[in-house]
C-alpha cells in the first residue's frame, strides 16, 4: 500500500510539472528555464527593517518575530537569579540584590533606547549563539549604533568572545570614558 501511496503522489507531481510547462499554459514562458521553483517554508525575516518588541534585559532584546538578540561586545548586570548572577556576585564581591539593582537600570536604559523602535541588525563571525539567539550589533533608524551607545552611557561593561570582535576596539575606548566620566552605574 505505501508504495502505491508513493508511485501515485510521485505521478501526480510528474503530471503537474509537465502541465506547469507546457507551452499552452502560458505563452510567456518559452523554456524551463523561465520557471523558477521556490518552496517557502516560513516568511523570509529582513533583519534590515525589525521590529523591537521588548528589552528582554540590558543586552538582550525580543524582535517582532520572536526571535531573540543577544547584543555583541556588550554585559550587563542580571537582573535575576541565575547561575550568571551567582557567579558574578563571587567574581564581583557584590551581593546579589545589589548586582540586580544595577541589571534593573541598564535595562531601563537599554528599555528606553529600543523598545518600539525599528532596527537594523549587523552581523559579525557567528549569527546565533549556544542559545540559539541572535548575536547582532544593533541600529537604530536615526544610525544611533545600540550596542555603542550602550557602553558609552556607562550601561554596560565589555564581553568580547572571539571571532565576534569587530567593534571591540570602539567598545574598549567608550568603556573606559564611561568610567573616567562616572556615567550610568559607574557613578
Amino acid at each position: 500500500m505505501r508504495k502505491k501511496i508513493i508511485f501515485l503522489f510521485l505521478a501526480l507531481i510528474s503530471a503537474w510539472t509537465g502541465h506547469l510547462y507546457s507551452d499552452d499554459l502560458d505563452p510567456r514562458f518559452h523554456s524551463r528555464e523561465e520557471v523558477k521553483w521556490e518552496i517557502p517554508f516560513g516568511r523570509a525575516y529582513d533583519y534590515s527593517d525589525a521590529l523591537v518588541t521588548r528589552a528582554v534585559d540590558g543586552d538582550t532584546l525580543l524582535l517582532e518575530n520572536n526571535e531573540r538578540v543577544r547584543l555583541i561586545g556588550i554585559d550587563t548586570p542580571e537582573m535575576h537569579d541565575s547561575g550568571k548572577l551567582s557567579r558574578d556576585t563571587q567574581r564581583s564581591g557584590q551581593d546579589a540584590a545589589a548586582i540586580k539593582q544595577l541589571g534593573r537600570q541598564s535595562y531601563e536604559f537599554t528599555k528606553k533606547l529600543v523598545e518600539g523602535q525599528r532596527v537594523r541588525l549587523e552581523f559579525d563571525v557567528d549569527k546565533t549563539d549556544k542559545y540559539n539567539r541572535l548575536l547582532a550589533y544593533v541600529y537604530l533608524r536615526d544610525g544611533t549604533f545600540v550596542n555603542a551607545e550602550i557602553v558609552k552611557q556607562g550601561y554596560a561593561s565589555l564581553l568580547t568572545i572571539p571571532p565576534n570582535v569587530k567593534y571591540a576596539d570602539l567598545f574598549q575606548k567608550l568603556y573606559r570614558q564611561a568610567r573616567e566620566n562616572k556615567r550610568g552605574l559607574w557613578q
